[in-house]
């Protein structure tokens, strides 16, 4: 979206808020009867599912996911040379970054764990990238990421520097917050030698052949005029890009074509909603539909929806119901602060269940949790209902949207 190549504008942020659960879920009774069964109809190369532990950085973990399939597919590689790069080495240029600003709005800017896909390409951008394993991001005594200290202690060093004691900033304070940010992180690699070459993290990101000028943020809001470049309205765009607004109807058929014709998905989202199961499945059930075919069947809710103990989400064990899904319902839950920008996804594949309703398969960055080893059948309401941006390459939009766009 920055000119008619465009650059991947402010994805929305993706917070801590979608932090995977600590520790094992409940037990739960056991499922019988009918249970989902998916075809798969397309599905493209992602590399191995991650863990993003205890951190807010799953816009990170999501959108350099997408990067990697980009590097799959433009460069034809086969799954041993598929890429692993380092999220780490994102995240510190992205909190060195906020921090400036930070400074220079007088703190009025969102100091936090959360960020947007736009930030990753920035980053990109301007400083390149390094694999995974030389900057996996662990420098203090764990072997998965655990970032609480590690955003308490920048945000408090930050607001100190904020009060500005002295009446003028010391040229050290930005040496001391990358200090703290080599000390947890690691430091930042000048040079590194990988697979028996030296690079540099720009000549290694320039090894991946990833034009950064091919990539779209796209939004779906009615109160934004359609086919225009606008700010995405949610605190963690701390860099205040802009995304394209299209109808619903062109969003799904931007996300349809691109993973029919080969390209991935980095997909925000929404994942507070009920339906958003930590087993797998991700739906927008029609709980008075449900209820009447479980009393039509002679049977009770649990038997649909599994048993629901207090505070536990319910468990999906069949093909539901699920709402039809408008742009207004999307409008309102945006309004009503019950969409929310809440954590960052891959999508990498399309499927149908036993009855033929759409699933997007997805990539989580929640470790192989869950029925599906990490991986995620989000149906194609909850899809419509709860995305809140994604990015794609510009290739992968049809035609007729590319033209109402004004990019060809």
């Amino acid at each position: 979206m920055k000119k008619i190549l465009i650059l991947a504008a402010a994805l929305v942020s993706l917070t801590a808020v979608a932090q995977p659960p600590m520790g094992p879920m409940p037990p739960r009774p056991e499922d019988k009867g009918e249970k989902f069964e998916f075809t798969v109809v397309k599905e493209n190369p992602i590399t191995s599912v991650k863990n993003q532990a205890s951190s807010g950085t799953c816009w990170c973990f999501s959108s350099l996911s997408f990067i990697e399939s980009e590097a799959i597919r433009i460069n034809k590689l086969k799954e041993a040379d598929y890429p692993d790069l380092s999220e780490m080495f994102v995240v510190s240029h992205a909190y060195a970054d906020k921090a400036k600003k930070y400074v220079r709005v007088d703190g009025a800017l969102n100091f936090a764990q959360g960020s947007s896909f736009g930030d990753l390409i920035y980053v990109l951008r301007d400083y390149g990238i390094v694999p995974n394993e030389v900057m996996p991001g662990l420098n203090y005594g764990t072997d998965r990421h655990m970032h609480g200290e590690l955003a308490a202690g920048l945000k408090g060093y930050m607001d100190a520097i904020l009060k500005n004691p002295n009446r003028k900033l010391s040229s050290a304070w930005y040496k001391g917050l990358e200090g703290i940010l080599a000390a947890y992180l690691g430091p930042i690699p000048e040079k590194f030698t990988y697979k028996g070459k030296e690079y540099t993290p720009k000549s290694y990101f320039a090894s991946l052949n990833v034009n950064l000028d091919d990539y779209m943020d796209f939004t779906s809001w009615t109160h934004l005029s359609y086919y225009e470049k606008h700010p995405v309205e949610v605190a963690d765009n701390w860099r205040w890009e802009q995304a394209w607004n299209v109808p619903m109807d062109d969003m799904m058929a931007i996300i349809d074509y691109a993973i029919m014709n080969g390209y991935t998905v980095a997909w925000a989202s929404d994942v507070s909603e009920q339906g958003f199961t930590r087993d797998g499945i991700a739906l927008v059930p029609d709980m008075e539909a449900i209820q009447k075919q479980a009393e039509q069947a002679g049977s009770d809710q649990a038997r649909w929806v599994g048993a629901n103990p207090q505070g536990q989400r319910p468990t999906f064990n069949k093909p539901v119901p699920e709402l039809t899904i408008t742009p207004e319902m999307r409008q309102q839950g945006y309004e009503e602060k019950t969409t929310t920008d809440d954590h960052g996804m891959h999508l990498y594949g399309i499927a149908k269940d036993q009855n033929g309703n759409k699933y997007y398969m997805v990539k989580n960055s929640w470790g192989e949790t869950g029925k599906y080893k990490g991986l995620w059948y989000v149906s194609e309401a909850y899809v419509k209902y709860k995305t809140m941006d994604f990015m794609v390459h510009k290739d992968a939009i049809p035609k007729d949207i590319q033209k109402k766009l004004g990019i060809r």
